[in-house]
């Protein structure tokens, strides 16, 4: 008969998913985290003339993920995401910390969601060095730093009339994904396997954020919808903008969809984690060759405008350059709202 094993407690968890995988990546980092996991707080000591950026972001069971997501790719989106935010300010990552609540103690699932933070985790040189864990609905946040030098960060204050609109990769095939799990559009197994990666495994721009810190003017990832999140540019930076829906960068996937579908995915779909800024006309050459070098298609999508009355930030032209009505415009303007009906 073999003997039942013993159920893990928390410190045994955290010892056995967490505290190892954290300890082998701290022998790279020991000139930033003086200390790490084990004590009550960690240490940093960053460099001199560099600024520590912080970020934090929440998955909850239901809310952002579905309740059979795989939890290797769950653990590699958890930082991902927060790793998107550091390279929007153009920050290198140096770590991050980790707070789970658990519905149970499942030892197969920690083991998978485990190995894919890690996995993100030496991809980027960002160790875990610190967290908390409790019992209740799954829910997942993450505290991640960057390091940039002083003054160099990227703001959403500083685009400035003049300035081009840019958008990094391609937008709404997270959407697109979402919308054939929920049985709303139809795809072939082909086609949602070539595009549903955009939804579960999004790759955090870090490299591009950090490029582009002597050339945007503002910028900001794409969490909640590009034309959504743009409108916290222009408010910040109260400024207007002209956005080219035909200008968009689409897949060949989104492309085959109607026309509708196209723009109001690309438009509003959230989860695509690519970086939208702005950079005055002078810094075209200098973005075509980042694109070049990064091997990462950067889109020019409009540009921005001075602002011309307090409610009306944006205008939506189609492809013919006509200025969408406002309904047309008010059904594209809208981002994600967690606390929406």
């Amino acid at each position: 008969m073999q003997p039942k094993s013993s159920p893990l407690g928390e410190f045994d968890l955290i010892q056995r998913f967490f505290k190892t995988g954290a300890d082998a990546m701290h022998s790279n980092k020991e000139k930033v985290i003086t200390l790490g996991i084990g004590d009550d707080c960690a240490l940093l000591n960053p460099a001199a003339g560099e600024e520590i950026a912080i970020t934090n972001d929440m998955l909850v069971e239901g809310r952002h993920f579905f309740a059979n997501t795989n939890p290797e790719l769950l653990g590699r989106k958890s930082l991902a995401v927060n790793l998107s935010d550091l390279a929007a300010m153009g920050a290198r990552p140096i770590g991050f910390t980790l707070a789970i609540a658990l519905p149970k103690v499942d030892a197969a699932w920690l083991e998978a969601f485990s190995k894919g933070m890690f996995a993100i985790a030496n991809e980027y040189s960002c160790p875990l060095f610190g967290g908390d864990t409790t019992a209740g609905p799954l829910t997942i946040s993450i505290t991640a730093f960057g390091s940039i030098p002083s003054g160099k960060a990227i703001r959403r204050s500083g685009a400035k009339a003049g300035d081009d609109i840019w958008v990094s990769g391609t937008v709404g095939d997270a959407r697109l994904t979402l919308a054939a799990l929920r049985h709303e559009i139809n795809l072939s197994d082909d086609e949602l396997k070539q595009i549903e990666q955009r939804m579960h495994n999004p790759t955090p721009r870090v490299d591009l954020g950090i490029k582009l810190r002597d050339v945007a003017s503002s910028a900001l990832d794409v969490s909640d919808g590009l034309v959504g999140d743009l409108n916290h540019i222009l408010n910040q930076s109260q400024v207007g903008a002209e956005i080219f829906l035909d200008s968009l960068p689409k897949s060949t996937s989104l492309k085959k969809q109607s026309e509708v579908i196209q723009n109001q995915f690309a438009a509003c779909g959230g989860d695509d984690y690519e970086i939208c800024f702005t950079a005055p006309i002078g810094k075209r050459e200098a973005i075509a060759e980042i694109s070049k070098v990064l091997n990462v298609p950067i889109t020019r999508i409009g540009s921005i405008t001075a602002k011309e009355k307090a409610n009306e930030n944006m205008r939506l032209l189609n492809q013919n350059g006509e200025l969408l009505n406002n309904a047309q415009t008010a059904a594209l303007l809208k981002s994600f709202d967690h606390f929406a009906k």
